[in-house]
């Protein structure tokens, strides 16, 4: 059975909205008692989640509470603005869908106070728990800063 986007948002509702340690292990645990082919299901929706986060209309936004030595706003790294879409898709479809429409409800997630990297992590761990064995995978969607090609036009060549 192939996983939905409902089937995915409903796991992702047990981080109760925030990516920390304690609720992505809750959530590595739920996954990790479902089949294999869900936590494979989950790795591609969540790749792909984040993959559509992947724009310039995003990653272009300052970091929301820091600012350089001269006052002017401070830029995401690459891994900032991974861990800022992370905490976006943490936060839930409705949060996640909204962004789309309006790139101000995406801008507080780029605060210092939001850190969603622990969800990375979530589907290898579940897969570790469900079969013993490290997983060496990779998804049909790569969620890495400046894959979307569409996301980021200026960057086409």
């Amino acid at each position: 059975m192939r996983m939905t986007w409902a089937d995915f948002w409903t796991l992702m509702d047990t981080l109760d909205g925030e990516a920390g340690e304690v609720s992505c292990r809750r959530l590595t645990e739920k996954l990790g008692r479902r089949p294999v082919a869900d936590i494979i299901g989950f790795a591609e929706r969540h790749a792909e989640a984040l993959y559509r986060l992947d724009q310039e209309k995003f990653g272009s936004l300052p970091v929301a509470d820091l600012t350089d030595r001269d006052g002017s706003p401070f830029p995401q790294s690459a891994d900032h603005f991974l861990y800022t879409r992370c905490a976006v898709v943490a936060a839930g479809r409705a949060v996640w869908e909204d962004v789309f429409f309006d790139v101000d409800r995406f801008a507080p997630f780029t605060s210092t106070r939001y850190d969603g990297e622990w969800l990375l992590y979530v589907p290898d761990q579940a897969y570790e728990l469900a079969t013993g064995r490290e997983w060496d995978r990779s998804t049909r969607y790569c969620f890495e800063t400046f894959s979307n090609k569409d996301g980021w036009p200026h960057l086409q060549s």
